[in-house]
C-alpha cells in the first residue's frame, strides 16, 4: 500500500488532528527523521510543499512542528534493513510491528 501524503498546512486545517493520528518519527541514516501519521485508513507521510518527504534533523524539531497542533507524543522507529549483529538481511516489518517495537517520545517545546 502506497503512503498517502499531507503537509503541515493541511494538518492545521484539520479538526482535532491529534485525536485522528498516531505519530511515528522514523529515524533514517545521517541524523535525518521523517514523520508518518497512522490513522484508521492507512498511513500518511508528512511532506513539504513540493511533495517531498519533510525531513527533520532532530526529534525536537518534530515536536516544535506538531506540538502546537495538539500532538503530545510519538513513537520513534528506526530503519531496519540488516541484522546489525550478523549483517544478515531481515524480513520487512509491518507498520504495526514498527510501532509496537518503537520507543515512545514526549513532545515538550
Amino acid at each position: 500500500m502506497a503512503l498517502q501524503e499531507t503537509t503541515l498546512d493541511t494538518l492545521t486545517r484539520e479538526r482535532a488532528p491529534a485525536e485522528t493520528y498516531r505519530v511515528e518519527i522514523h529515524a533514517l541514516d545521517a541524523g535525518w527523521y521523517v514523520v508518518r501519521l497512522h490513522h484508521a485508513e492507512g498511513v500518511k507521510e508528512l511532506v513539504d510543499d513540493t511533495g517531498r518527504a519533510r525531513r527533520f534533523t532532530g526529534t525536537q524539531w518534530v515536536s516544535r512542528a506538531l506540538r502546537p497542533l495538539g500532538f503530545t507524543s510519538a513513537v520513534l522507529t528506526h530503519a531496519d534493513t540488516q541484522d546489525e549483529m550478523i549483517n544478515a538481511p531481515m524480513r520487512p516489518v509491518s507498520a504495526e510491528q514498527r510501532l509496537a517495537s518503537g520507543m515512545r517520545v514526549a513532545f515538550r517545546t
